[in-house]
């Protein structure tokens, strides 16, 4: 299946984006999804990802001012984003996990690319000062 985001866009800093990543096949809730950013050389960091039951953790720097959702029934995946600064400029990417066995994994690690098989193509965000 694809995975197709939407939602990115240019915006000044204070401001609010919704993104939007919705998967062409269901995704199951054993698997963790994500949503990952990276600027041009360097490696995309996890800022947030969702089990299928809800447990979200957070990029330290985004805590408190984004938040990730999962819509089953609609296959999508969704990262409300908002008092958005300068440093969160980057394209933003959805993933789905490789595996769905995580049990006694840091946050560290299931924010880490490595542990995602499945990747959309990307929506760009860019906030201006």
């Amino acid at each position: 299946g694809q995975l197709a985001e939407s939602g990115g866009g240019s915006v000044q800093a204070g401001g609010s984006l919704r993104l939007s990543c919705v998967a062409s096949e269901s995704i199951s809730s054993d698997y963790y999804m994500a949503w990952f950013r990276q600027t041009p050389g360097n490696r995309r960091e996890g800022v947030a990802c969702i089990s299928g039951t809800g447990f979200a953790l957070y990029e330290d720097s985004v805590k408190g001012r984004f938040t990730i959702s999962r819509d089953s029934a609609k296959n999508t995946l969704y990262l409300q984003m908002n008092n958005l600064k300068p440093e969160d400029t980057g394209m933003y990417f959805c993933a789905v996990a490789a595996s769905g066995v995580w049990y006694g994994y840091t946050k560290s690690r299931r924010l880490d690319s490595r542990e995602y098989n499945h990747w959309g193509q990307g929506t760009q965000v860019t906030v201006s000062s």
